[in-house]
């Protein structure tokens, strides 16, 4: 029951934060763009990103589909990894690294915490 409980905690956090982000990214929010534009990346770059994390979301809160999480994960991963890389390079600290630190906990403490109906069975072949 704790396994679960830090799954949906996680997954909800995860969830929340991409899907927010995903629409603002969208929308070209203003807070969005000057973000997107301070760490020297195309404004149209959103457009991508924002439908990844949008579909990426659906992915692992949606019932089966188990290596289409592991795809959605592993998109998370090099996303957050790479703007928390992006924001450093530029001298950035604080809190303009919280986001894609925060949610890089997430996406691990997730993917982790996962139930077994959620993993990809690879079995013995």
């Amino acid at each position: 029951m704790k396994n679960k409980i830090i799954y949906w905690t996680a997954t909800g956090l995860l969830s929340f934060g991409m899907l927010g982000s995903g629409i603002s990214q969208l929308l070209h929010l203003d807070d969005m763009n000057e973000l997107i534009s301070h760490v020297g990346y195309p404004l149209y770059f959103m457009y991508i990103i924002g439908t990844w994390k949008i579909l990426g979301v659906i992915a692992i809160l949606v019932p089966k589909f188990p290596l289409v999480k592991e795809w959605a994960y592993a998109g998370f991963f090099f996303l957050m990894t790479g703007a928390l890389v992006s924001h450093l390079f530029i001298g950035d600290v604080g809190s303009a690294i919280y986001g894609p630190l925060f949610q890089t906990i997430f996406i691990v403490v997730s993917w982790y915490f996962r139930p077994a109906n959620r993993k990809l069975n690879l079995g013995n072949s």
